[in-house]
C-alpha cells in the first residue's frame, strides 16, 4: 500500500487552523496553491457527500468524490477520496494537535494500490506539500488579519 503523510507546524492556534481546513469559503485560499480544488457541498459533518472539483486535465475530469467518515473538531477530520470510477477509494486523514504555542497539523493519504497508487500518492504528496507550506500560512494570515 502507497501513502503520504504531511506534517507542518504553524504558529496558529487549533481553532484557526480548523476554520481554513474546513470552512467552504476559505478552503480555496490555501488550495489555490495547487491543482485549485474548491470543495462542493462540503460539510464538516460525518457523512455528507462531497466533490473537490479542480481543472480537467488529460486523462483526468477534475472531480473526486468524497465522503465524511469522522470528525472531532478542532483536532481530526477524515474523508474518503475517489480521484475516478475505477480508483482506489483512499482516505485522507486531518490531524491538528497543540504544539508550543501553535499547532502541528499532520495530513495523511492512505490506501493507494498497486504501480498507479504509488505514483498517485507521489503526485498528491507533492501537490499537497505545497499547499500546505505556502497555501496554508496565507490562508492562516488572511483570517488573522
Amino acid at each position: 500500500m502507497n501513502e503520504y503523510r504531511v506534517v507542518n507546524d504553524y504558529p496558529d492556534a487549533p481553532a484557526n487552523v480548523w476554520r481554513v481546513l474546513t470552512d467552504p469559503t476559505l478552503i480555496p485560499l490555501w488550495t489555490s496553491t495547487g491543482q485549485g480544488g474548491k470543495p462542493v457541498g462540503f460539510a464538516p459533518v460525518v457523512g455528507t457527500h462531497f466533490q473537490w472539483i479542480a481543472k480537467p486535465v488529460p486523462g483526468w475530469g477534475g472531480i473526486v468524490e468524497c465522503e465524511v467518515l469522522e470528525v472531532r473538531e478542532p483536532s481530526l477530520l477524515r474523508y474518503t477520496w475517489q480521484g475516478g470510477e475505477t480508483d482506489d477509494v483512499t482516505t485522507v486523514t486531518y490531524l491538528l494537535e497543540p504544539h508550543g504555542q501553535g499547532t502541528r497539523f499532520t495530513c495523511e493519504h492512505t490506501g493507494f494500490t498497486g504501480v498507479g497508487g504509488f505514483f498517485m500518492a507521489k503526485l498528491l504528496g507533492s501537490v499537497r506539500k505545497k499547499m500546505l507550506r505556502v497555501g496554508l500560512p496565507s490562508a492562516l494570515k488572511a483570517i488573522s488579519g
